[in-house]
């Protein structure tokens, strides 16, 4: 009988190890492109309407949501036709990212619209090695 509850034991302390592990690996960010291209809406405000704008409406959600999500913003107008802004955004936390977009829907980024949302894409950096890893064992 003690051996049978070592044995239990032993192989309980091994799961609650291996689960550990497997929940303190760091986990690879997620990068997303965000492509967008502006509207004449937007194009019509002066140049200090835009800066207010970001500044008023768009700085404090990059700001809430900066724990876990890393916004920059890009032009690409001189060398895109059809996307002449991207979002890179980064983040280990989808749940975040997806807060991020809800609360730009909220503005006039989406609402009158400023920009059209053209493509999203969703990578992560060399994610073919962590496969090469699992297929190794």
């Amino acid at each position: 009988m003690k051996q049978l509850i070592s044995t239990l034991f032993l192989a309980l302390s091994l799961t609650a190890s291996a689960q550990t592990n497997k929940n303190t690996m760091k986990q690879k960010p997620y990068t997303i492109l965000v492509l967008m291209n502006a509207t004449s809406s937007w194009l019509s405000l002066t140049r200090s309407e835009r800066s207010k704008f970001v500044e008023k409406e768009l700085t404090p959600i990059f700001i809430r949501v900066s724990e876990t999500v890393n916004v920059r913003l890009f032009d690409s107008e001189y060398f895109h036709s059809s996307v002449s802004d991207f979002m890179l955004i980064s983040t280990t936390n989808l749940d975040d990212y997806k807060l991020l977009i809800e609360l730009l829907r909220d503005t006039k980024v989406y609402g009158v619209p400023y920009f059209e949302v053209k493509d999203i894409i969703v990578g992560q950096e060399n994610l073919f090695e962590d496969f090469n890893e699992k297929l190794k064992k």
